[in-house]
């Protein structure tokens, strides 16, 4: 399977790089998710039962849970938004987002290296990661 990118994720190579069974929720979870990025669980959820049958509810919250924890998964939250997911992990980029049809779109770390932004005070904290949210109308919807 290929991002959108181009590059190459084998599903069950990455799970075991983690140190995460194989499991056919786990692969089904994270095809959808380099297929559809920024989907959120009922969608992910609605894909893996349409491709294996019978999956809870639950047993996908699991396995996001288990795939963000591990670094497989991003797990983003737009205000007013559910939370959605995508692989595309440990690079620092931002999104923009559609006020009218919620699309989300990945957009580069806008200057720099992570964290991207520099608080005027940390207030003692190493900061490791800025996650910026551009807010505006997608072509669409304009």
């Amino acid at each position: 399977m290929e991002h959108a990118d181009g590059t190459h994720f084998d599903p069950r190579e990455q799970l075991r790089s983690v140190g995460l069974r194989v499991t056919g929720p786990r692969v089904a979870v994270l095809n959808m998710i380099v297929r559809h990025p920024h989907s959120d669980a009922d969608e992910v959820a609605a894909a893996v039962r349409a491709e294996l049958g019978s999956v809870s509810t639950q047993a996908v919250y699991d396995v996001l849970k288990a795939c963000v924890g591990a670094g497989l998964l991003r797990r983003i939250e737009p205000a007013g938004s559910p939370a959605r997911y995508e692989t595309r992990t440990g690079d620092n980029h931002h999104h923009i987002v559609c006020r009218a049809c919620g699309t989300v779109v990945d957009v580069d770390c806008v200057v720099g290296t992570a964290p991207c932004l520099t608080p005027s005070d940390a207030a003692g904290f190493v900061v490791d990661e800025a996650e910026v949210t551009f807010w505006g109308l997608c072509g669409n919807c304009r």
